[in-house]
């Protein structure tokens, strides 16, 4: 239990620094005065630093355990944290390129930190459905610390258009704290460790997790999945600042609401998973919210923008109802559906692994990169058509891809591969 304890705090840490750098963009994007494209090169970096570390990560939890994994992780993650802080007291152009070097290693400590949570909680639960679900659980806070981290930017940034680096310093502060206090508890923390993988490391083998067929298609589906998890929030709250919705003022607080919401009801989307995991299979439930999923974007995008009320933040006027575009709420509402399938995809992808399962979760954590590709392309959309709501035609084609994966691609195909 408290090692199931410490994962779970975990999977929240990644939230917190990822989602960070989503409003951290539309801030580089204003101070700098940049393009849409540019203004995410902050997530981009962050992302990046999966495919950079992802398989020397998977090899390190491999050799050195969980527990050296995880206390590594959090010393960079509080070091890529620091240099974020130490941009926003800088001036000039440079200030751009610092912060960007601490998204950069940040991401490292993302990575990571995912190479330990998933594959562990899997194992803590006995794989299957019931590994299924403590990943599920896990996802639950990753989501309340990612609305938080959402929300306490509209707070802190009630003016999008005059923001700095420095304005959000209160949060990279909190940021600090929370990786100090994780150091010591998982240094005090016994955390069990694999003796026969550890055994198993140095053996040499012609098959590898590339050998199995539904593990290469569940790595893309990781990659398209993550890039469309945070790509349509992205989208979704330039959208909103930027004419999106019809306020003469407190729209950065409105955008940053509607936007936690979304995060919110990942949250609940997770909480409803952890509930059904032991009961229903990962194949369907990813078969389930990729459908829905694409129904929801494709309503966003071709109906009419009519007005629908929404509780939000309003900034200096408080909490109260808001009119925001029903093609907006559609969006929000994705947060149902993106909320289970990272649980969903990896348990179908490592399925019948054995032995190959760490070095999987390297090679998993390296496709995470698409949460920084698949936005910068959407943005760049954004930047080419002029369209807001054209660019979702990329998180389309993901969707689709994820709804192939869930009803043929995850099929084990590869049974004859020795595993033990």
């Amino acid at each position: 239990m408290p090692a199931i304890i410490v994962c779970i705090l975990l999977f929240g840490m990644i939230s917190f620094v990822t989602n960070l750098a989503s409003p951290m963009g539309d801030i580089l994007k204003n101070q700098f005065q940049v393009a849409n494209w540019m203004g995410t090169l902050g997530v981009l970096c962050n992302f990046i630093a999966y495919a950079v570390m992802g398989i020397p990560a998977g090899n390190l939890l491999q050799k050195r355990g969980y527990k050296f994994t995880a206390l590594l992780a959090v010393v960079v993650g509080f070091t890529g944290v620091g240099v974020q802080f130490i941009a926003g007291k800088l001036a000039g152009d440079i200030a751009f390129g610092i912060y960007l070097l601490g998204a950069f290693i940040a991401g490292f400590s993302m990575c990571m930190l995912n190479i330990v949570v998933n594959p562990m909680l899997n194992k803590l639960g006995g794989g299957g459905n019931r590994g299924n679900q403590l990943v599920q659980v896990g996802g639950s806070f990753n989501s309340l610390m990612g609305t938080a981290v959402i929300f306490l930017t509209g707070v802190f940034v009630p003016n999008i258009a005059k923001a700095q680096i420095s304005d959000v310093s209160p949060l990279m502060w909190l940021a600090l704290a929370i990786f100090a206090v994780a150091f010591v508890v998982i240094l005090l923390t016994k955390i069990p460790e694999n003796p026969a993988v550890e055994a198993k490391a140095e053996e040499k083998s012609q098959y590898g997790p590339m050998s199995f067929r539904h593990f290469v298609l569940g790595a893309v589906a990781i990659f398209i999945y993550v890039g469309v998890e945070v790509g349509i929030p992205n989208v979704l709250q330039k959208w909103l600042q930027n004419g999106g919705l019809n306020v003469e003022s407190g729209a950065e607080a409105i955008a940053g609401t509607v936007t936690a919401t979304y995060w919110l009801l990942m949250l609940v989307g997770r909480l409803l998973g952890a509930a059904l995991g032991a009961k229903v299979s990962a194949k369907t439930m990813l078969t389930a919210v990729s459908a829905v999923g694409l129904v929801l974007v494709l309503g966003a995008m071709f109906l009419p923008q009519i007005g629908v009320s929404l509780p939000v933040f309003k900034g200096t006027a408080g909490f109260g109802l808001a009119e925001v575009p029903v093609n907006a709420a559609l969006l929000v509402l994705c947060g149902l559906c993106t909320s289970v399938m990272w649980g969903g995809i990896f348990n179908l992808a490592v399925e019948g692994l054995g032995k190959y399962t760490e070095k999987g979760a390297g090679i998993f954590m390296a496709m995470v990169c698409g949460g920084g590709i698949l936005p910068f392309v959407q943005n760049a959309v954004v930047d080419w058509t002029g369209s807001y709501l054209v660019s979702y035609w990329v998180i389309v084609a993901g969707l689709a891809f994820l709804l192939y994966y869930a009803l043929v691609g995850s099929k084990n195909v590869n049974k004859d591969i020795p595993t033990k």
